[in-house]
């Protein structure tokens, strides 16, 4: 290998860790997930996302916006813990769905608490897509 190809190569593996991760990063990789899941998978949908977000599921009390209220634009508070949250819309929080791990870890435990299950990556993306819909 060439030594221009070799100090690219390590140019590219430094800066890689530097990119901060964007909504549309998070997005391909839900994407990829529904497609392993469903052949069927036609892309994501933000009214679908916006009618998961506000509605109470299995018979269950909560919904996404017990606690993240119908307005994603505006500060919500926690049922339970009474912790203010901060926006969900990236249009209003630019930090919202910027790193992978912080995500999933919240889709994971709110998801657990409104579904009684894991959500799906149709059903993240869904929301996701609604949620960057949104304007101030």
């Amino acid at each position: 290998m060439k030594p221009f190809t070799i100090g690219f190569l390590i140019l590219i593996a430094i800066a890689q860790p530097l990119r901060a991760e964007q909504p549309q990063d998070i997005i391909l990789s839900h994407t990829l997930q529904a497609k392993q899941d469903n052949a069927a998978f036609l892309g994501f949908d933000a009214i679908r996302g916006e009618q998961f977000f506000k509605s109470q599921h299995n018979g269950g009390d909560w919904s996404c916006a017990s606690c993240h209220t119908d307005n994603p634009a505006a500060a919500g508070l926690h049922t339970v813990t009474k912790k203010e949250i901060e926006p969900m819309a990236p249009s209003v929080n630019p930090a919202r769905f910027t790193n992978t791990s912080k995500v999933e870890k919240w889709f994971k435990r709110n998801c657990k608490d409104v579904l009684n299950r894991e959500c799906t990556a149709q059903e993240k993306g869904d929301v996701i897509t609604y949620l960057m819909s949104l304007n101030r």
